[in-house]
């Protein structure tokens, strides 16, 4: 059994850790799943300048991905439909309607302009055997912005979730920037469907937030939508409205939905309805308002850690400006080794080295003689010397190039790699200065492209005025209640109005033999005859008023008072104040009023009434006893 369960164990662990890291939650280096990082890999692979059909792309991902062809053309036109780091051609659906996509072979796509000066560098990228060994694809990617914050991501895993809300692309450069010259700066999301955002309970990426609809009131009969709350459609609004208008949470003619590149919904309301009495009601009953909860979990080192939106910007910050640094060092290596095949290739043919190679019937004397050759100018050559490397690159020269070459040609690119190498060294030492050039380049470039990025904010920042449901639905239905059939509900046809409330309100019911319950308002409910009180189960219409019940106890008869409050409850559980199978001889709301107790008439009893004030007993707790009035039996009470 002990073998059976570490078996068991190991496994599972195995398969959340593979969830965790390979499926579901971003890495926060490149910001990227695994399937979003292959389908680049595989378009920066066969990216020729063309676009290519998204079902090639998803056959050639396939290599590399091991879950199929529809969860790769699924992120596809997700990760495109980003609009940042694919360019699309075709039909990629709609994020307004909810309309899905074209068939993958009919629709194209390929890395965009962004998307190359964002991840792509071979030379500095890590890779690692696909899952069956055939190929290699990237670790990760040397993403010099958070394109975490940028696209935003969610996922479920094992145990864990991540919802990571988009944010506007030249605010996120705007704030890594600000984090490289020690500057203060503050993000909040932005949405690709525009809308209305309250971020007051947004803790740097955690929290949550409000989003709205935004709704055009202009004309009094009737509501525009123009733009919509982040996580809806226009399929998924319209429903919520229709369910709340059948429900008679708001009154509506019609609706209309007129939505193509731009969302347009049309609410015509009902005769007597006007715009501004309706707003509120369509944020507290509809999709027009939502809350969104967010976890700003991303794979740090290996392991998932939930981040704040600061720690995440100043993370890239730095890992800029090292990719930048690894970037200018790599093209300065290859720079001073291109300028020395340049001065060992000049040396080579201005002084006819080459000539010496005439008479040698070896290998070896060949390569001696190139090396002797270069005996009187290893000054100019430096301290690299000539390697057999370097002979071998020599030997390789065509004589075609020998004949043609031009001095001056060589000299003016020999003083270019030198100028290059001077401006990367100065980089170097100004490096973070560089990192904050590079990234006003790169906005620049986003500003400059519509297509690649969304440029200004499309999600307005506000707060919202909090919307109280209970104001918002007036209190017009009708809970009757019948003495002599015990039915209480809004479908009772007989007896009488109880109370007026709305389809929200919860009911107070307290019976004939003491016992209250709070539940639902009931479409029929069997209480019983003679129930001592009926009403709205509100705290704050509840508070001070006390409830007193003056019984006779069941076993003594001696006449009891219980002066009560009810500060909270339990929906559909019942409470018993007074002891069981007490009788009720009086129950009152007021705060103040005075009674008479009667006593069974008994020999040598004299006084057979007493009169008491409520208001000189105290109240007391729900759980604690009455307060016995008289070591007497108590036949009535009558109340004054």
């Amino acid at each position: 059994m002990a073998y059976i369960k570490n078996l068991f164990d190991r496994n599972f662990l195995e398969y959340a850790s593979y969830v965790i890291k390979d499926r579901a939650i971003p890495d926060l280096e490149d910001g990227l799943k695994p399937v979003q990082r292959r389908i680049l890999h595989t378009l920066f692979e066969n990216d020729n300048g063309k676009f290519h059909k998204v079902a090639n792309i998803v056959g050639e991902c396939m290599k590399y991905h091991p879950h199929g062809d529809a969860s790769i053309g699924s992120a596809l036109v997700v990760l495109a439909n980003k609009e940042y780091f694919i360019d699309r051609q075709g039909n990629f659906g709609n994020i307004h309607t909810g309309d899905e996509a074209a068939a993958p072979r009919y629709i194209e796509c390929r890395a965009s302009a962004l998307a190359k000066d964002v991840f792509y560098n071979p030379k500095l990228t890590a890779m690692a055997d696909s899952y069956d060994g055939r190929n290699r694809e990237p670790v990760l990617f040397p993403a010099k912005i958070p394109a975490v914050l940028v696209m935003g991501a969610e996922g479920i895993a094992v145990g864990m979730s991540t919802k990571i809300l988009p944010h506007n692309i030249i605010e996120v450069l705007e704030a890594e920037k600000a984090c490289l010259l020690g500057k203060k700066f503050e993000l909040y999301p932005d949405f690709p469907s525009g809308g209305l955002v309250d971020v007051s309970g947004y803790q740097d990426g955690n929290g949550k937030v409000l989003v709205r609809a935004k709704l055009d009131t202009s004309d009094p009969k009737r509501i525009l939508i123009t733009e919509l709350p982040f996580g809806s459609t226009t399929e998924s609004i319209i429903n919520s409205i229709d369910t709340a208008a059948k429900a008679g949470r708001i009154k509506i003619q019609g609706i209309s939905n007129y939505t193509s590149d731009k969302v347009e919904i049309e609410i015509k309301l009902a005769r007597g309805v006007y715009a501004g009495e309706t707003v509120d009601a369509l944020f507290g009953f509809t999709e027009c308002e939502q809350s969104i909860s967010v976890n700003l979990l991303v794979i740090r080192d290996g392991l998932p850690a939930v981040m704040s939106v600061t720690e995440v910007i100043r993370h890239h910050a730095k890992q800029l400006v090292k990719i930048l640094t690894k970037e200018l060092e790599l093209e300065k290596k290859e720079l001073l080794d291109k300028f020395h095949l340049r001065t060992l290739e000049r040396i080579f043919i201005e002084e006819r080295i080459y000539k010496a190679i005439e008479k040698m019937k070896t290998a070896r004397g060949v390569e001696d003689a190139v090396v002797s050759g270069f005996g009187p100018f290893l000054k100019e050559v430096g301290s690299r010397g000539v390697s057999g490397d370097d002979v071998e690159h020599l030997l390789r020269i065509p004589i075609r190039r020998i004949s043609l070459y031009d001095i001056n040609r060589a000299k003016e690119e020999m003083q270019q790699i030198q100028a290059r190498i001077r401006e990367i060294n100065a980089h170097l030492k100004n490096i973070v200065a560089y990192s904050a050039g590079f990234l006003k380049e790169i906005i620049e470039k986003v500003k400059a492209n519509e297509e690649t990025g969304r440029g200004a904010r499309k999600t307005k920042v506000g707060a919202f005025d909090k919307i109280d449901i209970k104001e918002v639905v007036k209190r017009d239905v009708e809970l009757r209640y019948d003495t002599k059939t015990g039915y209480l509900g809004s479908s009772v046809s007989t007896g009488a109005v109880a109370a007026e409330v709305s389809p929200f309100d919860r009911i107070l019911v307290i019976r004939k033999n003491g016992m209250y319950t709070v539940t639902d308002l009931p479409d029929k409910l069997f209480v019983g005859a003679g129930a001592w009180w009926i009403g709205v189960a509100d705290k704050e219409l509840l508070a001070g008023t006390v409830f007193t019940i003056i019984y006779k106890d069941k076993a003594s008869g001696f006449p009891f008072i219980k002066r009560f409050v009810i500060e909270g409850w339990i929906m559909n559980k019942d409470y018993f104040p007074v002891p069981d199978g007490a009788q009720i001889l009086h129950f009152d709301t007021r705060s103040k009023f005075t009674f008479s107790v009667k006593y069974v008439p008994k020999p040598r009893l004299k006084v057979l009434s007493e009169t008491f004030k409520a208001q000189d007993y105290n109240v007391r707790g729900l759980k604690a006893g009455g307060v016995r009035l008289a070591a007497k039996e108590a036949a009535g009470a009558d109340v004054k």
